[in-house]
């Protein structure tokens, strides 16, 4: 099962929202099995939605309400089984949604706060999310099954055209050394070079050509994948290349690391649409299981209002 993050998108009104000060001493509003929330917890997490979701200040603040009662149920879960979400990993999916928004940690940090919320806010549901998460596949992995006849109906509503083709690929890696502990100057240079390789590679035959004026760059075939075999990470820009041509450079453990496109043609099968479809349902069953599992937790929990 996947699920994802909520994606944290930032647009004027968070460059110009108005800055926002803690209260001294913030009221309790609710204790979840023994955890207090306070006006201040609610708050900072309707600020939050109102920036990232564009709610009413209304809706917004009833949202943030629920959300953290169902973050404290899911917190105290894992913590009953054992399941630890360390700062590290917080603070790299901090990193990963500034990354998105293309700003450094320190920025995004800064920009929330210049919208009036804390960066804490955005951590504590990020780590309520990551422990979820990390339940969710540990209690159903394996246990989601999708029916034959789901897929079959599910086919049947898709067009014949795209139903009865999928795409191959002839792919190899192109992969621009760094060692371990270099420098960061080399790292630079080594960087440009592989945007060098990438803006002159104009087919696997005549590869040699090209990378032969470089040192250390090795290639390592792959052979022919289907696209749903692709990493999702990489399909969308393997589709879009033309064949002979290579992907943007990725940090590898081993250097900057491009796939060639080496062939591309279209075979007779239903395989591409059914992969794709059946991943939807299992997705949807996947969150059908969690947010059932999700509710009996709520049930079993004390929640007191104030």
């Amino acid at each position: 099962m996947r699920l994802r993050l909520v994606p944290v998108l930032f647009g004027l009104a968070l460059i110009l929202a108005a800055p926002f000060s803690a209260p001294a001493n913030a009221a309790i509003k609710i204790i979840v099995n023994e955890v207090p929330i306070t006006d201040y917890d609610i708050s900072q997490r309707a600020r939050l939605i109102t920036l990232t979701q564009r709610k009413s200040a209304a809706i917004a603040r009833k949202q943030a309400q629920e959300e953290l009662i169902e973050d404290q149920i899911k917190l105290a879960e894992a913590e009953r089984v054992g399941m630890e979400v360390s700062q590290s990993e917080v603070d790299d999916a901090f990193g990963g949604i500034a990354r998105n928004v293309k700003m450094s940690p320190s920025q995004l940090a800064k920009a929330l706060g210049n919208g009036g919320v804390n960066a804490d806010t955005l951590k504590s549901r990020l780590r309520a999310q990551l422990a979820w998460s990390r339940l969710v596949r540990a209690r159903f992995s394996g246990q989601i099954d999708v029916d034959e006849s789901d897929i079959i109906a599910a086919l049947q509503k898709t067009d014949e055209e795209d139903r009865l083709k999928s795409i191959e690929y002839d792919l190899k890696r192109v992969i621009v050394v760094v060692p371990k502990n270099s420098s960061g100057g080399f790292k630079s240079k080594r960087k440009r070079e592989s945007n060098q390789i990438r803006a002159t590679f104009d087919g696997c035959d005549d590869a040699g050509s090209v990378l032969g004026k470089y040192s250390e760059v090795v290639v390592q075939p792959i052979g022919r994948r289907l696209e749903t075999e692709l990493p999702e990470e990489r399909r969308k820009e393997i589709a879009a290349l033309k064949p002979g041509k290579l992907t943007k450079p990725t940090t590898t453990p081993v250097g900057y690391e491009m796939i060639a496109i080496c062939g591309k043609r279209e075979i007779a099968s239903d395989i591409a649409v059914r992969t794709e479809l059946e991943n939807e349902l299992r997705a949807k069953e996947g969150e059908s299981q969690s947010r059932r599992f999700l509710m009996d937790l709520r049930r079993r929990a004390t929640i007191i209002y104030r």
